[in-house]
């Protein structure tokens, strides 16, 4: 099977769509939500990190995570959705893999996605395209899908 998936996704909700012909519609597969990647880091965590005096001074600095409750529920919902597509790919569901998210949200991908789903990448959109509907999202893609990975592409 030659099929291309298409992932939409922003830190909220990730949309994968298959094309089985390179120049044919999108049909949805799957579509993952996260609702809690639209609240606000004080909706997310009322308990954020405390304060802390120095015993050498006078400041004050906070204690505890490096990341807001919201950046912490992006990286989450960023692992689930590599973690779908690996299986999408260990089911053969697909050989070919564009994605299209918000830019933020694609970093996050790009450092969670397994190395055997990145090498399927054949193109990358820095566009959030989830509120869009399967044509309008074609129509963002190139008449003919690519099929040859990122890395051979020149």
């Amino acid at each position: 099977m030659d099929t291309t998936w298409v992932v939409v996704a922003d830190q909220a909700r990730a949309r994968l769509f298959s094309a089985s012909d390179s120049r044919g519609p999108l049909d949805e597969v799957e579509d993952l939500a996260n609702p809690e990647g639209r609240l606000h880091d004080q909706d997310l965590n009322a308990d954020s990190p405390g304060r802390a005096f120095d015993s050498m001074g006078e400041g004050r600095h906070a204690m505890g995570k490096h990341h807001s409750p919201k950046e912490q529920e992006a990286i989450r919902f960023a692992h689930e959705v590599a973690e779908r597509l690996a299986a999408g790919l260990h089911d053969g569901a697909f050989r070919h893999l564009i994605i299209s998210a918000a830019p933020r949200f694609l970093g996050l991908l790009r450092e969670t996605l397994p190395d055997a789903v990145a090498k399927c990448i054949v193109l990358e959109l820095h566009k959030d395209l989830t509120a869009l509907g399967p044509e309008e999202i074609r129509a963002h893609l190139p008449e003919r899908l690519p099929r040859a990975p990122l890395s051979s592409q020149g």
